[in-house]
């Protein structure tokens, strides 16, 4: 058993869930991989349990119905903190983040002593997406910017999806509490982890749009995440962190 557990969501992700699990696993550090699977039509849940029979540490969640990617960490989490990890990362089943790029998080909070890990694509305002349409480009970049300009976050990719937890961080956030499952919960945790005065570090990767499948990204998402930050504000924003 590893000290690290990869979750990774998913919903109809046939075309990508062997190649991701198997690099994920052919990784120099090992990982445990947590798959959370909304009961996909495609059955990809049917190719996790076969590889299962070749990984021991290739781990099965079936959720009854699609109720979204926050949830889906959240159930997660909660299946980790059970299970005793020390290293949390959340990361997508098509490949636009790197498995290579575990390592960077992992020793972000291992060695370098940060308590969540953020892989970011805008690392000091610099872009660095492969493929991706100009409107989403800017929808997620400038996304980003408004979030750190209403909540005066100091992250540069708030609405990342690829981040590394230590596992007091998810303890002492209250993941009953968590409001969103879009966007949003990628900003909501970030923020609530920062209002604990955790110490984050940001990496800079490269992300590239899926090559396989279908994306999941929606207005609706995307207004969750403009609609809840300002709901965030209205919540009230926490203190400065603690130097």
């Amino acid at each position: 058993m590893s000290n690290a557990l990869v979750i990774i969501p998913t919903f109809n992700e046939k075309e990508n869930i062997e190649a991701i699990i198997n690099a994920v696993f052919s990784q120099n550090k090992q990982f445990d991989i947590l798959i959370v699977d909304d009961n996909s039509p495609d059955r990809t849940s049917k190719i996790v349990l076969k590889l299962k029979e070749k990984y021991s540490n290739l781990f099965l969640e079936i959720r009854k119905d699609k109720k979204g990617l926050g949830t889906a960490y959240i159930h997660g989490f909660k299946w980790a903190l059970k299970n005793n990890y020390d290293y949390i990362i959340e990361m997508d089943a098509d490949f636009s983040h790197n498995p290579k790029d575990l390592i960077k998080l992992y020793n972000a909070c291992a060695v370098d002593g940060a308590d969540f890990a953020i892989g970011s694509r805008y690392l000091n305002n610099k872009i660095n997406v492969v493929n991706w349409d100009f409107k989403r480009l800017f929808l997620s970049y400038f996304a980003s910017k408004y979030v750190r300009l209403i909540t005066k976050i100091p992250i540069f990719d708030t609405t990342a999806g690829f981040v590394c937890y230590k596992r007091k961080v998810l303890e002492k956030i209250d993941l009953n509490q968590i409001n969103f499952v879009g966007y949003a919960f990628q900003i909501e945790m970030k923020f609530k982890a920062w209002k604990h005065h955790f110490k984050h570090k940001e990496v800079s990767i490269v992300f590239s749009d899926r090559e396989k499948g279908t994306s999941k990204m929606s207005g609706s998402i995307i207004s969750e995440a403009v609609f809840g930050v300002l709901k965030m504000k209205l919540h009230g924003l926490p203190n400065q962190p603690k130097k």
